[in-house]
Formats: C-alpha cells, sequence, structure tokens
C-alpha cells in the first residue's frame, strides 16, 4: 500500500494532464527548464555489513521514491535513474564541498560546512550560474525556510527578501511546516550552492539591497512561479534539514511509516513524503510539460567513497530514455557530480567552444544515456 499523499498526488497529475493514460507519446526534444531537488546523506545502495544509515533503494520507509524506479508509480514512462552514481571523489566531504562540486566542478578546497561569508565564499565566475547569467538564461534558488517571519512561517513580501547567506534553525511561535506538520525550522547554507560565490551571492551582503536577491526565494514561491509559468531556467530546490533526509524532529516524525519515530527510517520517510508532493506539483506545471526535467539529487555517499555505495540519482522528464517493458531504464555507468554538471552545462549551451568545462565535468561521461536522443544534445 502507497503512502495515502502519493497516491492523491497522482490523481491530481492524472486530473492536470501531467501523467498521460493512453495519450500520444511526446516526441523527444531538448530539455529546456530543470528543477534540481537536492537531498541528504543517504545511499542508495550500500555493502550489506553497512546497516546506518539506511539505504534509500527497496526501503518501505521510501515508498514514493521507490515507485519511481520499480514501474508502480503510474509515470514509469517518464523517469530514468542511475544505478552506479557515486561520490564526487574521495574524501569529498561534509555535505558542503558537494554542493559546490555541483555548480563548480570541484570543492574548492573547501573541506567544512560552514556558512559562505567570510572565508568559505569564493571570488570566481568558473561556475554553473554564473555562465548562466552571461549566457542570458535565468536561474533561482528555493530555499525552504528563507525569506519568512520566523514566528509566523508566513511568507515575507517580495521587498524583503534577502539573500539568504547564514544558518538558521529553531522553533516558529504559531507557524507550522507545511510538509511534515511541525513547528520546527531549519535552513542550512552549506546546502546552497549558489551562496558560496561572490558574484551570484551579490558580495555577502545581508540587506534587501543586494543585486542578486530576487535570484532568491523562499520555498512557498516555488508553487506560484509554477502556477504563472514565470520560473526560471535552471531552479535549484532545496528543503530544510527535515524534509531532506537529514535531520530528526524533536518529536519524530507523526505519519506513515513511523508515527512519532525518530529512528533512520524516519528520517528517509520525511525526505519521500517532501518529494511525494512537490514532484506532482511540478510535473503539473506548463514549465515541465513543455520539455521539462525534474532531478533528484542526493549529496555525498555515506560509510565510504567506493563504488559498492552509490547515490540515488533520479530524472523525470517526458524527453527521457524509452522504458522497458514498463519499468523505468536504469544504467550501471559511473557517474558522479561531476557528469551531472557537464550535463547541465550542455543543456544550457554553456559548455566548450564558447564556454570552458567546469572543473572535473571536463572528463566526465554525461548522462546522454538517461535520455532520449536529442534530449541532451
Amino acid at each position: 500500500m502507497f503512502h495515502p499523499k502519493f497516491q492523491q498526488a497522482m490523481c491530481a497529475l492524472a486530473l492536470a494532464g501531467a501523467v498521460g493514460c493512453g495519450s500520444s507519446p511526446v516526441l523527444a526534444g531538448s530539455v529546456k527548464k530543470v528543477f534540481v531537488i537536492a537531498m541528504e546523506n543517504h545511499n542508495w545502495t550500500q555493502p550489506s555489513t553497512q546497516t546506518s544509515p539506511q539505504p534509500i533503494f527497496q526501503n518501505p520507509a521510501a515508498p514514493f521514491i521507490n515507485s519511481l524506479v520499480n514501474g508502480t508509480s503510474g509515470i514509469s514512462n517518464q523517469v530514468a535513474f542511475a544505478n552506479g552514481y557515486i561520490n564526487a571523489g574521495v574524501g569529498i566531504h561534509p555535505s558542503e564541498p558537494n554542493y559546490i562540486w555541483a555548480e563548480a566542478g570541484d570543492n574548492l578546497g573547501i573541506f567544512n560546512d560552514a556558512d559562505p561569508c567570510p572565508t568559505n565564499v569564493r571570488n570566481t565566475t568558473q561556475h554553473l550560474s554564473a555562465f548562466l547569467t552571461i549566457a542570458g538564461q535565468s536561474w533561482k534558488s528555493y530555499q525552504e525556510d528563507t525569506d519568512v517571519d520566523l514566528a509566523t512561517n508566513a511568507t515575507l513580501p517580495q521587498s524583503l527578501w534577502t539573500v539568504p547567506l547564514t544558518s538558521h534553525s529553531g522553533v516558529f511561535a504559531s507557524g507550522v511546516n507545511a510538509y511534515n506538520y511541525s513547528n520546527q525550522y531549519n535552513y542550512a547554507a552549506k546546502h546552497h550552492p549558489m551562496v558560496f560565490f561572490s558574484d551570484t551571492n551579490g558580495g555577502c551582503d545581508p540587506s534587501t539591497a543586494n543585486s542578486q536577491r530576487l535570484n532568491y526565494a523562499p520555498l512557498q514561491q516555488l508553487a506560484l512561479d509554477l502556477a504563472n509559468n514565470t520560473t526560471a531556467n535552471y531552479n535549484w530546490i532545496t528543503p530544510n534539514q527535515y524534509n531532506d533526509q537529514h535531520s530528526t524532529l524533536a518529536n519524530g516524525y507523526g505519519q506513515y511509516p513511523n508515527m512519532g519515530s525518530t529512528a533512520d527510517s524516519a528520517r528517509i520517510a520525511q525526505g519521500d513524503n517532501f518529494l511525494a508532493r512537490v514532484v506532482p506539483l511540478i510535473m503539473a506545471s506548463d514549465a515541465y510539460r513543455d520539455h521539462g526535467l525534474i532531478v533528484l539529487w542526493w549529496d555525498e555517499s555515506e560509510g565510504g567513497d567506493d563504488p559498492s555505495r552509490t547515490l540515488p540519482f533520479i530524472v523525470i522528464s517526458k524527453d527521457v530514455h524509452k522504458n522497458v517493458n514498463g519499468v523505468p531504464y536504469s544504467n550501471t555507468s559511473q557517474y558522479s557530480h561531476s557528469s551531472f554538471l557537464r550535463t547541465m552545462q550542455e543543456i544550457f549551451n554553456v559548455d566548450p567552444p564558447r564556454y570552458t568545462w567546469l572543473g572535473a565535468a571536463a572528463a566526465a561521461t554525461d548522462l546522454s544515456d538517461l535520455f532520449s536522443p536529442g534530449a541532451i544534445r
């Protein structure tokens, strides 16, 4: 039995027309808009001797994620996934270096989780969002628990938005999280790649005068932008540390399948619930229907950096590789965040000869095998 929210979400997708039922196939074409949802701290597969943290693949605490890959989601013709996606490099830990790698193809000497300013910010334009800006391609970051009233969780007016340079956590006095129904908030700058570069973070200016501030939006804005078809070409979405599978809620997770539990399975369920609600929201949008791409991305391997510990990596698009007997296509090619970055450069035409490959993207295998011919040029 699937999570009730998953069943509701699939019904909503069917009504919205985002899930085809006997409709004509969509011809492959170039991916236009990308939505990356960044998740945390769990392997896809791992050696049987490693029991903590638990892997995601075939885990009953992640019914939505597993339905995407096992052919039971109802959208199998729009899903492909990797079975050989590994850590960006040996020793690239903790979280922050991996987020930076997804932007620059390198951790740029950072091996900690400190906020960007003043010591971890890098003064270079050799990173993806800078290239997008130069090319006239729009980008936007949607971060949970930013640009909200930290007493009520109400979204601040756009005139008060800032670049979220500083991590913060605590308890809403009267607000509630829309996904896990707790009163806790926890924004981590370490899970936010664009703020580690001086050009895209506006020079570490925390005020409403920051020239980059409108590239950074509260997560609540995503639904409005999808409805109004005003999302950017490249969209980076980070849940808070409870909804991204990173942290345990103080009073445990109060929903299926771990009522009140603070176990690792509850962290997995928290993130699975978040994805079960946000993925269908994106899929129901015009941005997705017109050759949009959703990337479910996890930051780092746990317990070791060898190929026996793979990372979850799932793509959702009408332009994915044709499925096989109703089961989403997958392969065992060795990918990493370098492959992800190379593919983003290709999608947005910020690759050679006009642009340089960013760091390790130069030698990486791109993700084109997960897509139909022509979707990734």
